[in-house]
């Protein structure tokens, strides 16, 4: 996997860019300007990245995620992870038959809905799982792989299925290794090569 330079990145304006963030060159960034990533961030090959979007530190989007946070946003706070081919919408269309979809009508003729999605520390959200509009993923929760998330969660808690059910309780004991992690001086005196 190749990365943007450093160059590169600062060349296409986002809105702001931590350090040590490491962007596929194969990776498809829209609207620059309004996403925000920050120190030690990851986007991996064949993702796709729109909109406003807030990436905290540590995060990473692994490939073929699609992360669409249109004009209202989606806000991923440190320590998230996105795995493979996950896919997150800020917006949708109204599937109901009463107004027309997709984005080459006029908004006269549709019905969408906007509602920012926030995943909050330590989510991390299961290979091929979407998560729609108006979506809070609280603290510590886990999504498991092809679920699909349509209320919000309770923290630390593991959701499953479609539409995806607070399952057990997932474990705070990584909480306990965040402070040794920030302070690993093999990590942080260097540039993240992972």
């Amino acid at each position: 996997m190749a990365y943007l330079s450093e160059l590169q990145l600062s060349e296409m304006q986002f809105k702001a860019l931590g350090e040590n963030v490491k962007v596929s060159d194969k990776a498809a960034i829209y609207d620059p300007h309004l996403i925000e990533i920050g120190d030690n961030s990851r986007i991996d090959d064949f993702c796709l990245i729109s909109g406003v979007v807030y990436i905290g530190k540590n995060c990473h989007i692994t490939p073929m995620c699609l992360v669409a946070g249109g004009s209202v946003g989606v806000s991923l706070a440190d320590y998230c992870t996105l795995a493979y081919g996950v896919k997150v919408f800020a917006q949708s269309d109204d599937y109901s038959g009463e107004t027309m979809v997709n984005s080459l009508i006029p908004k006269k003729y549709k019905n969408e809905l906007f509602a920012k999605v926030t995943l909050s520390k330590h989510v991390v959200v299961g290979a091929n799982s979407v998560i729609l509009p108006g979506v809070d993923l609280a603290e510590g929760c886990s999504v498991g792989a092809s679920s699909l998330v349509t209320k919000s969660t309770a923290p630390w808690g593991v959701y499953v299925g479609t539409p995806a059910k607070r399952i057990k309780q997932r474990s705070t004991n990584l909480l306990k290794l965040v402070d040794m992690f920030e302070n690993d001086s093999t990590f942080s005196n260097k540039k993240n090569t992972s």
